[in-house]
């Protein structure tokens, strides 16, 4: 067993999960500019990544610039995996690769507690990204409370690149948000990795 292996139905069963479908995570939140270095590189990026059509080009090519950007606007105080290995506990099947994680944590040669991102990037089908970023925010959550470094909520995204899709996960509730977001609407989008940022922030003053 491992992320990509999992359905739904032996996510809540296994971890005692509730899901709240149809949720309005995000609402009144102020937009917010991203770089007009940004701006460029998607929109020489996006049309070629669109017609190349994998997961690898849209992953490459339009999900890290967005993350990276989202660093760069924390003045590098997160931190960005992409493809790392993240074997949590293996005898449950938390373990493989994740596509991008995100940690409050400014290490960038490990991940280090609290992770509190995870977004997977997928060709097209977004409903079918849920279960296995899921599994990967349980992972975090099991990797943060091993070390003694719990947030207050985790939060994954499955994206194709040009839309995207939230869930979040509050203790064993998690909130599968009603709507998707369009990467040409690039101020919202950020607006919402932002707010996902803020609220995410360990308790803890060591962090």
């Amino acid at each position: 067993m491992s992320y990509s292996q999992f359905k739904l139905k032996e996510l809540k069963s296994q971890f005692g999960l509730k899901i709240l479908e149809e949720e309005e995570i995000f609402s009144n939140l102020e937009p917010v500019q991203p770089s007009s270095l940004l701006r460029e590189i998607l929109a020489r990026n996006l049309p070629l990544a669109l017609r190349i059509d994998t997961e690898k080009a849209r992953s490459e090519m339009i999900v890290a610039q967005v993350l990276i950007e989202l660093r760069e606007i924390f003045q590098g105080q997160i931190s960005l995996f992409s493809g790392r290995e993240f074997d949590i506990d293996q005898s449950q099947g938390l373990n493989g690769t994740c596509d991008f994680l995100i940690s409050h944590s400014p290490e960038q040669l490990s991940v280090e507690a609290p992770a509190a991102i995870l977004v997977e990037a997928k060709n097209d089908n977004i409903r079918g990204g849920i279960p296995q970023c899921l599994a990967e925010m349980v992972a975090a959550r099991v990797f943060n409370d091993r070390e003694n470094n719990t947030i207050p909520c985790i939060y994954g995204g499955v994206t194709t690149g040009s839309i995207w899709k939230f869930l979040k996960l509050e203790k064993n509730l998690v909130y599968l948000e009603k709507g998707e977001h369009h990467i040409n609407d690039i101020d919202s989008l950020f607006a919402i990795l932002v707010h996902i940022v803020e609220t995410s922030r360990p308790t803890s003053p060591d962090v």
